[in-house]
């Protein structure tokens, strides 16, 4: 089976709609699809419900399908950075599902497994244990966590074979590998591609299985949030 799609429009034509459940890699701006959100941009598809680990920025990122509002719940840990999120949340204009940093990324580890739920001590006895089961362990209470299978994942990835076999690049790892394995179509975004056997097997970070379509973005844009510089001394 073909893997490669000449653009990110094609990569994403038939798969996404109205409606969706949607995971996208990345931590804040650090690995995430920069072609395939513009392409779901662009596609007009509405009403979707997004795991990410956040929303972007203003203007980028998932910042985009929000100023489109084409986002109707974001499932998330932190929503920070975004003054159209902050908006659209206290107007009651967008839904959010406030999930713990490790939990969100072992709910999609989970749902990559075959794990249908599992319990954690996290948030017992906060509003993320309201309406779940809780259960107790030697002597200790946990929460139940449902894990998380979407339809579709947008994931960036450095490098990649023609079989879809992923390299990632130092942090921008993150929550792409777990997103792509919990994807029941998963779609990557690369920098590179080569011929299938390039890489040692011991270089692999995620293996082909777990691939549907690959896109290529040889050039994107990589936009820090928050650019810090230190002064030079004697300057």
């Amino acid at each position: 089976m073909r893997k490669v799609y000449p653009n990110a429009a094609a990569a994403l034509q038939g798969i996404v709609r109205d409606g969706q459940l949607l995971a996208v890699g990345g931590f804040g701006l650090c690995g995430i699809p920069e072609a395939l959100i513009d392409a779901l941009r662009d596609s007009g598809v509405k009403g979707l419900t997004v795991i990410s680990n956040n929303a972007g920025v203003d203007g980028f990122g998932l910042g985009k399908l929000l100023e489109t509002r084409q986002i109707k719940k974001m499932i998330s840990s932190y929503v920070g950075e975004n003054k159209e999120f902050e908006r659209q949340y206290l107007a009651g204009e967008l839904e959010l599902e406030f999930t713990p940093q490790g939990t969100l990324a072992e709910k999609l580890r989970a749902g990559g497994a075959g794990i249908p739920a599992f319990f954690t001590r996290t948030g017992v006895g906060t509003i993320v244990a309201e309406g779940k089961e809780l259960r107790e362990f030697d002597g200790h209470t946990y929460v139940m966590e449902r894990a998380l299978v979407p339809e579709v994942a947008l994931v960036k990835a450095w490098k990649a074979d023609v079989s879809g076999n992923l390299i990632f690049r130092r942090t921008a790892r993150n929550f792409n590998p777990a997103a792509a394995m919990a994807g029941k179509t998963t779609v990557v975004e690369v920098e590179e591609l080569v011929p299938t056997g390039t890489f040692d097997p011991d270089a692999v970070h995620l293996p082909g299985i777990y691939v549907h379509r690959i896109v290529v973005n040889a050039h994107p844009e990589k936009r820090i949030e928050k650019r810090t510089l230190s002064e030079k001394k004697g300057a």
